[in-house]
């Protein structure tokens, strides 16, 4: 039922029954929007007789309360309606489907509201109202309430007086972003590797590749470094030259862990079911790690533990054929090492980084291998020391090969130890660095884990490389076979003739000179 609008405004304005107020426009989002506000009738006392009343008046008050009528009737259907959305809600499970549904819903019941408020009736503003406040309330409560089964809705409804409008989520911050659900445990590996291949073990150097790169590639490829190389607190026991090969080194680091509700035990030994329900560390790395690369146990460490500063004791060997050396020359010598010495003249020396010298050597052997070949014999050399210099095992073995080939008598040992007679370290070559081997890092308590599937399948792989390499070396005698037997060439006799005594050698830098050039060098710059 409907009225003629023109003629209702001019009735109105006579009367001055009511007045219909003004829109009002708000800024919601940036973007200017209108809110539509309920026509409100404002009564000034009793409603006056108008002169057109005796000119059929009595039918446009019948036509209103008509009005009035129907506008109950739409508010009852409203509310009707209202509670059907509600009990919708209710059964809401954070379907996106269902949120956008019940938010067309209600803006249809916007504006059907609107629409009827255009009747100026004062029933249909309090009936209205109420079933307004109504499904607000319902609304705010809904969407307050967390989110079942991980789900999140993809639309944000706010609902401002008579307004719905739709809003996307706000976008997590970048400090939120970078949080790490997953557990960590701060264990220790042991690590074997054939250095040929290897510009040494650390990656700090710019040459590729390195055993350190590969084992971090190793991490990120399963998942098992949480955060950067910085959080993870890595170190590792030491830094192996190019070419050498390493059956111990031992690194530490925090990486993902399966016990999530203990955060991963630290002592130093993991019992039998917490090892069962452990990620299998030797297992899943070494299924991506190179084949020259291996990881063969893993150990749960204290938070203090630190892979270089908590080793104990470090063992090398130097494996080396005997040929016509003065094994029992060597071994004289090597005795002379043991002890507490400054080994600046059997080493490299770093001035820049390293001001003490002075190492502990425990223990120095030189033994058969039992291992013969053409009338060869192949031995080795076991030294085991707190610590030691950059090459420093390599350049002791070189001098011991002097002394082993009658070059030089096991007393220069004892004057290259005095520093305060030899300052200055004689130039000489190292020992070749493929023989050398850092067999094992002695630490206090440390148990490393093994499981017997992943140490069945090293044992496989083990013995399939030395088949393999013995296959190799079998051919290459079969071509030596094949060459007639060679004389003794008159060069190796030259090369013993050449040879210069250490004492009076060229020698380099003293400690203290190359400290006075890095501070003039530091002078210059400043």
């Amino acid at each position: 039922m409907q009225c003629d609008r023109a003629y209702l405004q001019n009735y109105k304005e006579g009367n001055n029954i009511g007045r219909r107020l003004p829109r009002s426009k708000t800024l919601h989002g940036g973007k200017l929007r209108r809110r539509n506000e309920a026509a409100e009738l404002q009564f000034t006392g009793e409603v006056r007789t108008h002169p057109m009343e005796g000119m059929g008046g009595g039918d446009l008050v019948s036509d209103l309360q008509g009005q009035v009528l129907c506008l109950r009737k739409r508010v009852e259907e409203l509310e009707r309606e209202s509670e059907r959305l509600r009990f919708q809600l209710s059964r809401c499970r954070c379907s996106k489907t269902n949120v956008e549904i019940s938010a067309d819903a209600c803006i249809s019941y916007q504006e059907t509201f609107q629409k009827a408020n255009k009747g100026n009736a004062v029933e249909q503003t309090e009936h209205s109202k109420g079933a307004t406040s109504c499904l607000s309330d319902h609304l705010a409560t809904s969407l307050s309430n967390p989110v079942e089964d991980g789900c999140k809705p993809s639309t944000r409804l706010i609902y401002d007086n008579t307004m719905l409008t739709k809003h996307e989520p706000r976008e997590k911050p970048d400090h939120l972003k970078n949080i790490h659900h997953h557990t960590r445990r701060y264990i220790a590996l042991k690590i074997m590797y054939f250095g040929q291949r290897f510009y040494g073990f650390s990656s700090e150097g710019q040459m590729d590749p390195t055993v350190e790169s590969e084992i971090f590639k190793a991490f990120e490829r399963t998942k098992l470094l949480v955060g950067t190389r910085e959080e993870s607190r890595y170190s590792r026991c030491g830094r192996t030259d190019k070419g050498v090969s390493a059956t111990g080194q031992v690194i530490s680091l925090y990486l993902r862990s399966n016990l999530k509700e203990i955060g991963g035990n630290t002592e130093n030994k993991t019992t039998v079911i917490e090892g069962k329900r452990e990620i299998d560390y030797v297992r899943v790395l070494n299924r991506v790690l190179p084949g020259d690369i291996r990881v063969v146990g893993w150990c749960p460490v204290p938070l203090d533990f630190h892979s270089r500063f908590s080793c104990l004791s470090r063992q090398y060997r130097y494996l080396f054929w005997k040929g016509d050396m003065d094994i029992l020359a060597m071994q004289q010598a090597a005795k002379k090492f043991v002890g507490e010495y400054d080994f600046r003249n059997f080493c490299k020396m770093d001035a820049a980084n390293v001001n003490n010298y002075r190492r502990r050597i425990t223990f120095f052997d030189i033994s058969s291998l039992d291992e013969r070949y053409n009338d060869d014999e192949l031995w080795v050399m076991t030294i085991k020391g707190s610590a030691f210099l950059w090459h420093q095992v390599r350049c002791m073995v070189a001098v011991l090969f002097m002394i082993g080939q009658r070059l030089e008598s096991p007393e220069v040992i004892d004057v290259l130890l005095d520093i305060s007679k030899t300052c200055r370290k004689p130039q000489y070559n190292m020992a070749p660095e493929l023989p050398l081997i850092l067999q094992c890092c002695e630490f206090e308590s440390l148990e490393f884990i093994c499981s017997s599937d992943a140490s069945q399948a090293l044992h496989e792989q083990l013995t399939s490389e030395v088949q393999r390499y013995m296959l190799q070396a079998t051919i290459f005698i079969e071509a030596i076979s094949c060459l007639s037997t060679p004389g003794q060439s008159p060069e190796s006799l030259r090369k013993n003739k050449g040879h210069i005594p250490l004492l009076l050698r060229v020698t380099e830098p003293s400690y203290e000179e190359r400290r006075a050039k890095l501070s003039m060098k530091a002078t210059h710059k400043g």
